[in-house]
C-alpha cells in the first residue's frame, strides 16, 4: 500500500471545489497529500476548504480564472513547489456546430485546453527545476470518439478534450527526461454540474450502450486519480485512462 501513499506531496487541483474535482482532491488527501483547491466562485471554494479542514486534511484554496495567465502564475507562486497538478477545470456549451457562436467556441477552448496548458506550463517549470512531478489532465471519452447525430451537440467540448489528450502525450514525451509524468483520465458520464440536466434522460442509453449499464457513481474516479498520481504508476506516462464503464470498449 505504500506505493499509493502521497505523504509530503503538495497537490493543486483546478476546479477542485465540487464535483469530480473535489472527489479527486479528497482521494489525494486521504492518501496523505496536502491539497490546494482552485475555483472561480467563492461560494463553492470556502465551504470546500472548510470541509476538508474539518476532516483533518491539510487544505487551502484560492480563486482563479484558469484562462488568465497572471492569475495562474500567482497561484503557482503562492502554492509552489507543486508535486502534483490536476487540470480539472472545464466548461461546455451545447449547440449544433453549425449554430455555435464563435465566442462560445473560444470560451470552451480557452478554459478546457488553454487553461490546462497555462497551468502545466507554470507548474512544469517548477517541476523541471526539481526534476520530479506529476500532471494529470482530466479529459473525457468525448475527446476519444465522435457521437451519433442524435447525441449531444458539444463540438467545442469534444475538440478541447481531444486536444487535451494530444497535449498529454506531447508533454509526457518532452518532459519525461525531467522526471515528470503526464497522464490523463477520460471519464464517461458521471453525475456533475455539467451533466445534471442531461443525465436523467440518458438512463436507457447508458443501460443499452455501456457494458456496466449505468453512469459512474460518487467515489469511482478518485481511485484512478490516486493511482496515476502515486508511485504505483511510476512507469506510466503519456496515457489516457478511460473510466467509463466500458463505453469506449464497444465503440458506440
Amino acid at each position: 500500500m505504500e506505493l499509493f501513499r502521497l505523504d509530503g506531496r503538495r497537490a493543486l487541483i483546478t476546479g477542485g471545489s465540487r464535483g469530480l474535482g473535489a472527489e479527486m482532491a479528497e482521494g489525494l488527501a486521504e492518501a496523505g497529500a496536502s491539497v490546494r483547491l482552485l475555483a472561480r466562485r467563492e461560494q463553492w471554494l470556502t465551504p470546500a476548504v472548510e470541509g476538508f479542514r474539518a476532516r483533518g486534511f491539510d487544505c487551502d484554496g484560492m480563486l482563479c480564472d484558469v484562462t488568465d495567465d497572471g492569475q495562474v502564475q500567482a497561484v503557482v507562486e503562492r502554492f509552489g513547489p507543486i508535486d502534483i497538478l490536476i487540470n480539472n477545470a472545464g466548461v461546455s456549451w451545447g449547440q449544433p456546430a453549425e449554430e455555435m457562436p464563435v465566442e462560445k467556441w473560444r470560451q470552451v477552448l480557452d478554459t478546457n485546453l488553454t487553461g490546462a496548458f497555462l497551468f502545466a506550463q507554470a507548474a512544469g517549470r517548477q517541476m523541471m527545476e526539481r526534476r520530479r512531478g506529476v500532471i494529470l489532465n482530466i479529459a473525457s471519452i468525448a475527446g476519444m470518439r465522435g457521437s451519433l447525430p442524435r447525441g449531444i451537440h458539444a463540438a467545442a467540448y469534444t475538440a478541447s478534450k481531444g486536444g487535451l489528450i494530444a497535449l498529454t502525450k506531447e508533454l509526457a514525451a518532452k518532459w519525461a527526461g525531467y522526471g515528470i509524468r503526464v497522464n490523463a483520465i477520460a471519464p464517461g458520464f458521471f453525475p456533475s454540474r455539467m451533466t445534471e440536466r442531461i443525465l436523467p434522460g440518458m438512463q436507457e442509453d447508458l443501460r443499452r450502450h455501456v457494458p456496466l449499464g449505468r453512469a459512474g457513481r460518487a467515489g469511482e474516479l478518485k481511485g484512478a486519480a490516486v493511482f496515476l498520481c502515486s508511485d504505483a504508476a511510476s512507469y506510466v506516462t503519456g496515457q489516457t485512462l478511460a473510466v467509463d464503464g466500458g463505453a469506449t470498449a464497444v465503440g458506440l
